[in-house]
Order: C-alpha cells, then sequence, then structure tokens
C-alpha cells in the first residue's frame, strides 16, 4: 500500500532512506535508530503517515524484560500466517528506532509492503508512540527494577503505561501478564483484556526472592498474600483484604517442560483449544514470552493452534539464547541486564544448562544503565558450588570482581580480561571439551561482543533476520 506523505512527508523518507544507505556503507552500524531521528526532523509526523499503511494492524510490546523475544515470537507467528509484517528486530525501542524501521522497509517510492507491525518499545516512550501510531493490541510482559537511574521507581514506570492504555485508541486490546500483579492491575476499567499467565503449580516456589519487586496490593497497599512464585515477584497470589487477585488467564500454560538448553514443551489452553507448544528455547522467563505472545496472536484472530505450528521452528532473537561457537566451543549468548532477568538467565544456565564456565559482561553506559549497584541484588552466590571458571570483561569488570568475591567464588576461578576478543578467547579456552560457555552480558557488552563475533564470522549483524517462508495471505 502505498502512505499518504505529502511534499514533506517524501522528504522525510528520502532523508531517512539515505541516512540508512550512508550508515551501512560506512559501517557505521545498520541504519537501526539515525534514519528515525533523520526522517522525524524534516517531518515529525513521518511515522504516523507510514503506519497508516499497515492496515492488518499493530501490535506495542513493553515491558521490562523479554520485549524482543516476545515480539520475535509473535512476528514469527504471523510470518507464517502470511502477514508481511515490519518491526524494530534490532532491538532499536525508542520511538526513533520504530520510525527507522518502517522508514528502512517503505520503498523510496513510498509503497509500504508489510501489512502489519510489531513493534517493541521503551516504557517510558509507550505514551508517545501509542498517540503517534493508534496501536490495536498493547502487550505488557512484566515490570521489574531496571536502570533506576533512567526509569525511576516501578511505579512511575506503571504510571507511563497505564496513561498509555487509558488513553490508547478506541478498540484496542491490551494483553496482559496475570502473574504480575503490577501488570495485571493495569486492566482495571479497560474495555478489551486478554490475560496470559503459566497454571503449572509444580513449578511454583514457595518464597519470595529477597531481590522481588512488586510485594504489596496496587489498591490497598496490604501485603500480598503469595501461593507461590515462578520467579520475582511473577506468580499467584492474592490480596489478604479480598480486594485484588490474580485473574484468570485467557491463555495458560497448564503444563511445562523445559529440555535442557534446546527447547521446552507447554500445554496451552485458551476457551477453545488446548495444544502441545514446542520452541526452541529454555526457562521459565521464556514460558512467559511465548504465552504472551500467543495471546496477542489471538488478540489479532490467530487461533491456538497455528500458533503452536508455527513456533516449532523459532529462533531466538539475537543476545537472547542465541547459540554460536567460539574458538572450537558451543557457546549460548544471554542478556542479562537486571536482577530478576539475571537471577533467571544464571538459574536457567546452572539448572537447564549444566553450566560451568561462564563469561560475564558489565558495563555502564547510558542503555545499560549508570548506576551498577544493582549487581548487589543478583544471586551470583547460586555459581559459588558449580562455577570452574569465570571470565569478567566490560568497563565495570572490577565492580563484578568484587561481587563476585563477596558471593565466595575463590579468585583463582576469576579472571579479569578487558579486551573483548581476548576475552572470548579466554572463556573459550577455560571451557572444558564438550561443555558449553556461558556468555552473560548486559546490553551494550552484548553489541560489543556480538561486533567482535560478526568479525570473526560467528554471527551475523544484529539488524539481519532469518525469515520464514509465508503461507498465502489468507485475508
Amino acid at each position: 500500500m502505498r502512505a499518504k506523505l505529502g511534499p514533506r512527508g517524501s522528504a522525510a523518507l528520502w532523508a531517512g532512506k539515505l541516512t540508512a544507505a550512508l550508515s551501512r556503507g560506512l559501517r557505521r552500524g545498520g541504519g537501526t535508530t539515525l534514519p528515525g531521528d533523520v526522517s522525524r526532523w524534516v517531518d515529525p509526523a513521518i511515522l504516523t503517515k507510514l503506519a497508516r499503511s499497515l492496515d492488518q494492524g499493530t501490535v506495542v510490546v513493553t515491558g521490562t524484560n523479554g520485549k524482543t523475544t516476545t515480539a520475535a515470537l509473535l512476528r514469527h507467528i504471523l510470518d507464517a500466517e502470511g502477514r508481511q509484517t515490519v518491526a524494530n528486530q534490532s532491538g532499536a525501542n525508542l520511538i526513533f528506532g520504530v520510525t527507522a524501521a518502517l522508514v528502512n522497509q517503505t520503498a523510496w517510492s513510498g509503497d509500504v509492503p508489510a501489512r502489519a507491525g510489531v513493534f517493541e518499545i521503551d516504557e517510558a516512550s509507550l505514551p508517545a508512540l501509542v498517540k503517534e501510531i493508534a496501536p490495536g493490541t498493547i502487550l505488557v510482559t512484566n515490570l521489574f527494577r531496571d536502570q533506576l537511574d533512567r526509569y525511576g521507581e516501578l511505579e512511575t514506570t506503571a504510571g507511563h503505561i497505564r496513561r498509555a492504555l487509558s488513553q490508547g485508541p478506541e478498540g484496542v486490546t491490551a494483553v496482559l501478564n496475570a502473574d504480575d500483579p503490577m501488570v495485571a492491575a493495569l486492566g482495571e476499567g479497560l474495555p478489551r483484556v486478554l490475560y496470559a499467565g503459566l497454571d503449572d503449580v509444580s513449578l511454583l516456589q514457595p518464597e519470595l526472592s529477597h531481590g522481588a519487586d512488586a510485594k504489596f496490593c496496587p489498591r490497598c497497599g496490604s501485603a500480598l498474600a503469595f501461593d507461590g512464585v515462578y520467579f520475582g515477584h511473577v506468580g499467584h497470589y492474592h490480596c489478604p483484604t479480598g480486594d485484588f487477585t490474580r485473574p484468570v488467564p485467557d491463555v495458560r500454560a497448564t503444563s511445562i517442560v523445559i529440555d535442557g538448553m534446546e527447547r521446552m514443551r507447554l500445554r496451552v489452553a485458551d476457551a477453545r483449544e488446548v495444544e502441545q507448544v514446542e520452541v526452541p528455547l529454555s526457562g521459565l522467563y521464556n514460558a512467559y514470552n511465548v504465552v504472551v505472545a500467543i495471546a496477542a496472536a489471538r488478540a489479532l484472530g490467530v487461533p491456538l493452534s497455528r500458533s503452536a505450528r508455527a513456533l516449532k521452528n523459532f529462533a531466538p532473537a539475537f543476545g537472547r539464547m542465541e547459540r554460536i561457537r567460539v574458538g572450537g566451543r558451543p557457546a549460548l549468548l544471554l542478556l542479562a541486564k537486571n536482577p530478576t532477568g539475571f537471577n533467571e538467565v544464571l538459574r536457567t544456565a546452572i539448572r537447564f544448562g549444566g553450566g560451568t564456565s561462564f563469561l560475564i559482561a558489565l558495563n555502564d553506559r547510558i542503555a545499560d544503565g549508570q548506576d551498577v549497584s544493582w549487581i548487589w541484588d543478583v544471586d551470583f552466590e547460586q555459581l559459588t558450588n558449580v562455577a570452574r571458571h569465570i571470565v569478567v570483561t566490560g568497563d565495570r569488570a572490577l565492580d563484578m570482581r568484587v561481587r563476585l568475591k563477596y558471593a565466595e567464588i575463590s579468585a583463582n576461578r576469576i579472571e579479569v580480561v578487558t579486551e573483548w576478543p581476548a576475552a572470548l578467547q579466554g572463556a573459550a579456552e577455560a571451557t572444558p571439551e564438550g561443555e558449553t560457555l556461558f556468555i552473560l552480558p548486559t546490553y551494550t557488552a552484548m553489541l560489543e561482543l556480538r561486533a567482535v563475533l560478526t568479525r570473526q564470522g560467528a554471527l551475523r549483524p544484529y539488524w539481519q533476520r532469518q525469515t520464514v517462508e509465508p503461507k498465502p495471505d489468507r485475508s
């Protein structure tokens, strides 16, 4: 469909596309953000003009953890349905990145080949994006403490999302994580809500972790009673006063079996169907990403059975359980950027991957959050009796070494390496033959390590993606 741009919009489109071509030509990146900046400077309405061409709907994915994987899962389902989609799959999740994604996919003539949009967005940027593109579906994964120096406390973040949901376009559907009390509370008063959650009580842990965040009733402030948690504060809960309880999920996983780091099987049910879903991911946090993505697909009219078929050949998003080889050793790249996320990545690597060799990369750049005190809320004690060797690198490698020391990991098992290539090489050499190296970086550290691996030919650039052979368009 050709977008109605007008002279100013056409100039903005051309300026953005020229910027993207120049960026790639000079090898300054994949043109994932700067083209959006340039286009919006020429025409502040360019995103709105392009988004109007997405006649099969737009989904916006927000929340603390899981945005990129959830958006990738949903896009994979829609691609398998034959719906051409556009997405900011590179993880550039500010409004400039969303704009760049649409500019990059639009032809010079103004033709937008995509029919649907799947965009992940930073929580604070959600209200502005909703105002500009009027999405039909808004998905919220979870809310955890993350980069307090940038976002503030959770109540502030929840306020941004609540404002976007309440001011969203008529007919918008909210897809919410029922098991996160703060996210579930966002559905109050909304006309169209789909809740998703886990109902496998065998996996519930009896007590909250010390770093759990949302412990209090969002209505009366009383301490919530938890029947059990899957991780952090996410689980089954109710307020003792009776004025707030976990919503019954519309899409739920009633059984979860995790086969190492290779695959997991979920028995997923909605009001119409019950299906076995197999997906090449691991960890309970990814089980949530799967069920909320399936719920969003249902909001777009995709039956559970077709979502289940599509996910069998899903390829993980960049930096999120990517499989590579480093120095002849198999390795897994697992982004870990806040206390709850890091705890779950560690638990998954140890419990399901049998991890004993690790590369931990800690940066403190703007995209990471410049306050790294959050590492003291991570349960690195999980590594004390299992890690044979840990290479530590990144801008704040020495802070991480101190934290590991206080986890009572002996100094002879910790190696600080300042250069990215040397850190990868050293970690691979320290990994015993037949075992897997687990690479756990913060966001910008992940980009640095991926850049090294891309130059070495082990990975493709992060702005590229594997494609799915589409089925005929059912519309």
